[in-house]
């Protein structure tokens, strides 16, 4: 990945920064899109541009001349009945997951033209595929990334690849309310086939590898990074 241009929209914890500190040492020259350049500090060619994916004027300025991939890591756990959410929470969990992402791409588009095999990675959730109990805010959002996922592949095809991973539960600041002790940790992991929760470096993993010029046939997929959940019975 020597001489690459990566962009990590939310890259300063959990899988993101795992993806970013993975390019780095990989040899690329990444950039990070966040409103804080926190936990960056000491990973070698990282670049840091201030941005709210939220807003609708959402312009970064700062990025390179071509871009040779794309990450989009923002997302939400909003756990709740379905009796309990209401109209907004759905429109904050679309607003984070799936428009974000939207406003990214826009901005990015032709950038990502210009790059050598370009890659785009979003994320979903094993929720998606896997129904369950108080997931209706985040699935429904994390359902029009998948499809957002597929229509973008065969529209910007054969130029530009676009992915998307669906993990199941990651020990990650976002998921650290569910994990707050070792008997939940415990019981998370006994929920998959593989008896463990997922880890932030798996992922980025997964990520890094589509990204690169070994995954050059492969666009347009959901891939589960779940722990066999979606599809095992054990």
């Amino acid at each position: 990945m020597q001489n690459k241009h990566y962009l990590v929209v939310g890259g300063t914890s959990g899988i993101g920064l795992a993806i970013v500190k993975q390019l780095s040492a990989a040899g690329a020259a990444v950039f990070v899109i966040s409103r804080s350049d926190r936990n960056l500090e000491g990973i070698p060619g990282i670049t840091h541009i201030s941005g709210d994916v939220t807003q609708d004027d959402f312009k970064p300025e700062g990025l390179p001349d071509k871009l040779d991939g794309l990450v989009y890591c923002p997302g939400s756990i909003n756990l709740k009945s379905f009796r309990s959410l209401k109209s907004p929470q759905f429109q904050a969990d679309l607003d984070v997951n799936l428009l974000g992402a939207v406003r990214v791409l826009h901005a990015t588009q032709n950038l990502l033209k210009k790059g050598e095999n370009p890659g785009v990675i979003l994320f979903s959730t094993v929720a998606v595929n896997q129904g369950m109990p108080f997931h209706a805010s985040i699935a429904a959002a994390k359902g029009a990334v998948e499809g957002l996922t597929r229509s973008l592949a065969a529209e910007w095809a054969p130029k530009i690849r676009v992915n998307c991973i669906a993990p199941s539960l990651t020990q990650t600041p976002l998921a650290e309310k569910l994990l707050t002790s070792p008997e939940k940790i415990e019981a998370s992991a006994k929920r998959h086939p593989l008896n463990k929760v997922g880890e932030p470096k798996e992922l980025a993993a997964l990520a890094t590898f589509l990204l690169s010029e070994n995954a050059a046939w492969i666009s347009g997929q959901v891939i589960g990074a779940d722990g066999g959940l979606s599809t095992l019975r054990v």
